[in-house]
C-alpha cells in the first residue's frame, strides 16, 4: 500500500486535536491526529457517504 496522505479537519480550534481522513480510490483512512501511530479506521466509501449527511446534521459536535 502507498503511504497515505493525511488531511486534517479544518473545522477543528485546534489542529493537534482533531480528525485526519485520507483517501485512496478504494478507501477511506480515519485517525486521530493525538495517535498517529495508533490503529485507524478504514471504511468503504460507500460506507464514508452515508455517514457524511448524518455529520453534516448533527453539526459535527460531540462536546
Amino acid at each position: 500500500m502507498p503511504e497515505l496522505s493525511w488531511k486534517k479537519s479544518t473545522y477543528s480550534p485546534d489542529a493537534s486535536n482533531c480528525v485526519e481522513v485520507a483517501t485512496t480510490p478504494t478507501t477511506i483512512h480515519i485517525r486521530d491526529s493525538k495517535t498517529p501511530t495508533a490503529p485507524h479506521l478504514t471504511l468503504a466509501p460507500s460506507t464514508w457517504a452515508e455517514f457524511l449527511p448524518y455529520v453534516a446534521e448533527t453539526g459535527a459536535s460531540a462536546r
